[in-house]
This record gives C-alpha cells, structure tokens and sequence, in this order.
C-alpha cells in the first residue's frame, strides 16, 4: 500500500504562493489560498493537450528547459493569482482600462508576461553579472587569468554565496517567511502521504518539511553544475577572446546566456535523476539540496497544512476523476457586473429582477437607490451574494435567503418557522398606536415571528403580551424581541389557551388562507411558509369566528379589537362583531378592505 502511494505522489509536485500552496498533478493542478476572511478558497485547472507535447521537446535536457521556463511562468502567474485572493482590492486604474480596450488583450497577461521578464533580468544580473564582475575584482588582486579555469571556480563559488545570501536575506522579511512555512507544509503534506498515512493536519505536521523532489533543490544544481559548463565551455570557447579587458567580459557573459539553458536542462535530468533514485550513493549529491530546504522551509501552522491537504486532495480528485468540473477563486469584482450577473439568473428563472437588487444591496450595505455607484465588491461579499443567489433560484423566499426583513423600521429575523410579515400589515401596526398610551394593556394573537408585538412595543409604553400556538414560533419571537430590546410577555396557547387578565387591545393578523386555496398560494409559499400560519379553514374565517364570541371576555369595557384579514372578507368578519358598540372598516394603500377595528 505504502509503494502504491509514493508511486502516485511521484507525479504530484508543489509550490508556495501567497498564503497558500499549488499542488501539480499529472492532469491537473490546485491552489488553495486561505483569504483575507480566514476561508480556504480553491481554483482547479485541467491541463490541455496533456500527453501529447511533440517528441522533440520530451528529449532529455531539451524537456529540463523547456519545464523551466513553464514552471518560471506558471510559478508567476499563480503568485499573482493568489495575490487577487488574499491581497488588497484594487480597482483597475484608467490606464488598465484603456489598454485592455485598445489592445484587446488582458492586463493581467501582460503583468504576467512582464513579470517573468522581470524575473529573467532580475535572476541574471544577480546570479550571472554579479558574480563575473565580483570575481573580475578577485582576479585583479589574486592575480590570475581570467581564462583559467581558477577564474571560473572561483566565479562558481562566488555565484553559489550570491545564491545563499540572497535566500537567507529574503527569508528575514515577514511575508517571506510565511511564504517559507507554506513550503513547508507542501512538503510536509506530500511526505505524509507517501508514508501511506492518513491526511491530516495533525498526522502531516509529524512529517519532515525536507524533501527530495523540492524545486530549491533544481535551483543549487543550476549554480553547482554552471561552474563545470560554464568552465568547459571556456576552456573550449578561448580563441573567441580579443584581448581587450572590456570586450572580453561581454563575451564571457553572452556565453553564460547562451548556455544557460544547457544548464538548466541538465540540472533538471540531474534533480530527476536524484529524485527517482534511492541509491545510498547518491545521498551526498541529494545532501545539499535538503541542507538549503532549511533556509527555504520552515515549520508551518496547523492552518496552513490544512490549506496545502485541501490542494492535494483536490489534485487526487482531478486526475482520478475526469468529470470533476474546474473552479474558480472568488474574486473581488465590481459592482455593476456583480448586479448583472445576479440579475441575470435571477431572470433566468422567471424570477422578479428586483430580488437581484435586493440582494446585491443587503449583501454589500448598499441603498437599492445607490446601486448604479460603481464600487469593489470584496470575494466575502461576492460569495455571500453567490450563495444568496443559489438559495433564492430554489424557490426559497428571498427574506428567508436573508435571514431577516424590514419590519416597521424595525430588523425581523425569519424563517420556515414563522410567516414573513408582510408590508400591509404596517397599518394593523398604525392604526394601533393611534389609540395606545403608556397605560395601554396589548394582547397579539398568533404572534409568529413577533412583529407586531415588537413593533407596538418598540413604539410605545404598552405592556404587551404575546401568544401563538406554535413553541417554534415563540423562539424565534423571542430572539427578536431581545435583538429588538423590547420587554414582552410570551404565551404559547391556541387562540386565548392559557391567556388570563383583561386588555386595552387585542390585536390579531391571524391564519385567513381558506384550506381549498391553500394549493393555489405561489410555490414559494406553500413549499416554504408554514402552513399552520396559512391556514384559516373551509371560508378562512374560523379564527376571526372564536375571536368574535370570546375576546369581549378578554377586553375591557372601551376596549378594542384590531384585525387584519383577506382581500374579500372584512365585511363577513364586520357582520360577526354583532357585540361590540361600533366596527370600522379600514382600507389600505390600494383601497383593499384590510383592517377591521370593533370598539366593546
């Protein structure tokens, strides 16, 4: 078992980049970044034309050079992209947009490209031009020839303390070091599972973080075997020197360009060599490479084994399973193609447009009225919004997505356990608190999630008691009342079950759906909403019929009775109310009969 593992880790290869780790398998590849939001985000990629590069370019030192220059390339571009993950949101500049638009060719491949460039320049200078013109210093004052085979020695090792300086100053800077510790746990997270063990957080952090195959190994070949080419070469290459001190330490460093990419071919058939090889004669050549690993590695943290065991596992996945779809990083995105996008699955499904706007507003604490201000929408925002979208495509009500709605000013928190309340019954609210003082008793009949009982409580000084039949109900009537800071009494009972005392108002938005129409409601009513808060019976007026026999029992001589009902039945329920001294029929804002208030 433990053989059949390191087999299969044999084509799994890593690489730090910014607070993360990208693992290579043989079809695929992962990087998993831990964002600035502390959540482990993952982006796969199938290779293409993968198996089929031409036979040339397979030859052995041809493919070193050309897996040297790939990986230089890739190694940049997934640092860059794991810097759009957990680096700071930056909006395009106008000469961004300008030159994607004139050109037609995306900025970020041009930083890309530029990059490596960068890099290329960047790495001969200080590894090539560097050592030559240190070591022309040397020959001067030790006296020897700058075509003996002591000046390239001596270029060699200079090149070699260049090489260790550099990564043992580089490692003092924070990012650096943790960038070192991600190394770490992609060398840690790989060994774990060549050992045939479990892969955990806890089981790869006993592994060691050096490893035979680690590309810091590649680097410290490039540097030991230039000196015997670069060397060779000279002593073959003498009768190309002019003799003129200027002239020839140009012509010295166009060789070492030139034969740069022998260098890395070999280098690389050397670490291949090595890396498959468990010859015990071979230990001292693998020896310096695992010695560098302790500048380049360092012990990383539960969280960042945890991200580099999310890459691997991710690779194992993709290479074992060509179905297995790509992903991509959330990213930070602009506002208007956030909106556009949601508004268009929204759309996609028949669904209201303004569900979209509702959404990407709540999302990024943006006014529905401010949402055509462009802004960068942070990839924590991006995927709440992603995700408040899928649910929303379900059919879920939108203020369940949410979690809460606007209730009289007031932040409702909902679910299926309790109806969303809805805008009209604001005005069962109103016309409330035109009639309650400081000394006002208020009873609320079928409560649910609270909101008139809150609200009346939130706006006046009425001793409020609240009662519903459902326990689920009254939690969640309870956590809204606390969130609220209101102080209101809960009762579970059916109708005035367990309710004792007299009040100044009862106020009721009580179950009026009739039990026929119940099929009828939208899907996202009857597949969400409870239906013990839908259901008012045959005609749907069987709570406004108890509430008309028995609440004269339980309000004071004076006192009020405030209903809300159906679009067709405040004159049925108007005509029951036979007991009390008068009854009004209030309309809506539409010039709906929906409020009826019966004073005893």
């Amino acid at each position: 078992m433990g053989k059949e593992k390191a087999k299969k880790c044999a084509s799994i290869g890593g690489q730090a980049v910014l607070e993360g780790v990208m693992m290579r398998g043989k079809t695929s590849m992962a990087m998993a970044v831990r964002d600035a939001d502390g959540e482990v985000q993952l982006e796969t990629e199938r290779f293409k034309n993968e198996g089929k590069r031409n036979w040339f370019l397979s030859l052995p030192i041809i493919r070193g050079v050309v897996n040297f220059v790939s990986s230089m390339v890739l190694g940049v571009k997934i640092t860059m992209r794991s810097a759009e993950v957990y680096g700071e949101d930056v909006e395009p500049t106008k000469f961004d947009k300008w030159f994607s638009k004139k050109f037609k060719v995306d900025i970020m491949s041009v930083l890309t490209t530029f990059s490596v460039i960068i890099a290329i320049v960047m790495a001969v200078g200080l590894f090539v031009l560097l050592p030559q013109l240190v070591t022309g210093w040397l020959s001067n004052w030790w006296g020897f020839e700058k075509t003996s085979i002591w000046f390239n020695l001596t270029e060699g090792v200079v090149r070699v303390i260049i090489f260790l300086l550099y990564v043992w100053i580089i490692s003092l800077m924070r990012d650096i070091k943790r960038l070192y510790m991600y190394h770490g746990a992609e060398h840690k997270t790989i060994a774990c599972y060549e050992k045939g063990m479990e892969l955990t957080s806890t089981n790869a952090a006993k592994c060691s973080r050096f490893h035979e195959r680690c590309g810091t190994a590649f680097l410290l070949h490039v540097m030991i075997i230039s000196i015997f080419v670069f060397s060779i070469a000279n002593s073959f290459l003498l009768f190309l020197y002019t003799g003129n001190a200027t002239a020839d330490f140009f012509i010295r460093f166009g060789i070492k360009i030139l034969l740069l990419p022998i260098v890395a071919g070999i280098s690389y058939e050397v670490l291949k060599l090595l890396a498959k090889s468990q010859s015990i004669w071979l230990k001292p050549l693998k020896a310096p490479g695992l010695w560098l690993q302790r500048l380049t590695t360092r012990e990383p943290d539960e969280e960042m084994l945890e991200v580099a065991i999310t890459a691997f596992n991710m690779v194992l996945i993709m290479d074992s399973d060509k179905t297995v779809p790509e992903r991509k990083f959330i990213t930070s995105e602009k506002l208007s193609k956030v909106l556009l996008d949601t508004k268009n699955k929204i759309m996609g499904e028949g669904m209201d447009l303004s569900d979209a706007e509702w959404i990407v507003a709540l999302a990024t604490d943006t006014k529905r009225s401010e949402l055509n201000i462009e802004k960068i929408i942070s990839p924590k925002k991006v995927k709440l919004i992603n995700e408040w979208t899928t649910q929303r495509l379900t059919g879920k009500p939108l203020w369940y997505v949410i979690g809460n709605t606007d209730f009289y000013g007031l932040t409702i928190n909902v679910d299926s356990r309790v109806l969303i309340p809805r805008p009209e019954t604001e005005l069962l609210v109103e016309e409330a608190l035109k009639i309650i003082n400081e000394k006002t008793k208020v009873l609320d009949l079928c409560t649910g999630s609270g909101a008139i009982a809150i609200a009346v409580a939130k706006n006046s000084k009425a001793k409020v008691t609240a009662s519903d039949i459902s326990e689920d109900a009254l939690t969640l009537a309870n956590q809204n009342a606390t969130f609220n800071e209101v102080d209101i009494k809960f009762v579970q009972g059916n109708m005035f079950e367990n309710i004792s005392g007299k009040f100044d108002l009862i106020i009721s938005n009580p179950p009026y759906i009739r039990t026929e129409d119940l099929g009828k409601l939208q899907n996202e009513v009857k597949n969400f909403e409870p239906m013990l808060a839908l259901d008012g019976g045959l005609d749907g007026l069987d709570f406004y019929k108890a509430m008309a026999v028995i609440s004269p029992n339980y309000l004071v001589e004076g006192g009020t009775l405030l209903l809300e009902c159906g679009y067709d039945q405040a004159q049925a329920i108007a005509s029951m109310l036979k007991g009390f001294s008068s009854c009004e029929i209030i309309k809506d804002l539409d010039g709906i009969e929906r409020i009826i208030k019966a004073v005893l």
